[in-house]
């Protein structure tokens, strides 16, 4: 797999470089990295190189893809920008894996922007994944807590630390929230919004409601600019914390007096999406799960 990175730069908390990272670590090649500025493309392609990734820097999406003819394109470009490179790169045959949130603007129809790269991606059999790493988290929660029985949850309570303020908080955080619901309940719709909006602390409230079951969700949103931060979630109030070594980067959640190491979700839905490449199936963040996120992130921002 030869990977082209959109968005590699470290800006306001950037997460591609890591995408990246996980990718050349997977045994993909990332060959060119695209920036807004040669200065922004020369510093991300320097940042990858202590991983062991020699990519060209870019400035231009179409001479990146006709110099290194990828395979594949990472956009972890910011959220406004990512439809215009979603269009573009399944327009190329491209493969996408794309940080959340899938797309966003504040006008338009987001359906129909969705069956547009979808359709287009179809008809190539091209593979397109986000990623909304803690799904893949949810193992080791159930090694902690039990096992998770959509059947038997009553409620659902997650507290993320985004970097952003204010209603932009929603558009960083929740779409994991709604990555969980959808990888436990399935496909739902969401009824009763309610917030309290600050610029650096929120509190959303509703209920996810799938055939399954009807969950009541509290979403905790707290600005921290630096890590640690702090993040937590589970069900019917048995709650896991992550706990992060600064110093290895090892990640671990805590619950009841008991400590369990992960492995990097983020790596694991690296993995997923080679893996989802290179066997034609579906990703496990795929379309369905991709539509729902997106339609219910604009319902809950519309809603604050």
């Amino acid at each position: 797999m030869k990977v082209a990175l959109v968005g590699a730069g470290r800006n306001r908390n950037g997460i591609g470089e890591y995408i990246g990272k996980c990718f050349h670590q997977n045994g993909a090649t990332v060959i060119a990295v695209l920036g807004t500025t040669e200065k922004t493309s020369r510093s991300a392609s320097s940042a990858l190189t202590r991983y062991g990734i020699d990519a060209h820097a870019y400035t231009d999406f179409k001479a990146m893809v006709e110099r290194e003819s990828p395979d594949t394109v990472v956009i972890a470009s910011p959220a406004p920008t990512h439809y215009g490179y979603l269009i573009r790169s399944v327009d190329a045959g491209l493969h996408v894996f794309c940080e959340k949130p899938f797309i966003w603007h504040e006008g338009g129809n987001i359906q129909e922007s969705l069956e547009t790269i979808f359709n287009k991606a179809e008809n190539k059999n091209l593979t397109i994944a986000m990623n909304t790493q803690w799904p893949f988290s949810l193992p080791y929660y159930e090694e902690l807590c039990g096992p998770i029985d959509g059947r038997k949850i009553d409620t659902f309570f997650i507290r993320l630390s985004p970097t952003s303020v204010g209603k932009e908080m929603v558009v960083d955080s929740v779409p994991h929230a709604l990555s969980i619901l959808f990888h436990v309940f399935g496909n739902g719709e969401i009824i009763n919004p309610d917030s309290e909006l600050g610029e650096e602390e929120m509190t959303l409230q509703f209920h996810y409601c799938s055939q399954l079951k009807v969950c009541k969700v509290l979403i905790r949103l707290i600005r921290r600019e630096f890590q640690p931060r702090d993040f937590s979630f589970g069900f019917n109030d048995k709650i896991v914390r992550r706990i992060i070594d600064l110093e290895s980067y090892d990640i671990y959640f805590s619950h009841a007096n008991r400590t369990l190491k992960l492995v990097d979700p983020l790596d694991l839905s690296v993995q997923d999406f080679i893996a989802a490449v290179r066997d034609h199936r579906k990703p496990l963040v795929g379309k369905t799960h991709i539509i729902n996120n997106t339609n219910l992130l604009r319902q809950i921002y519309d809603s604050c």
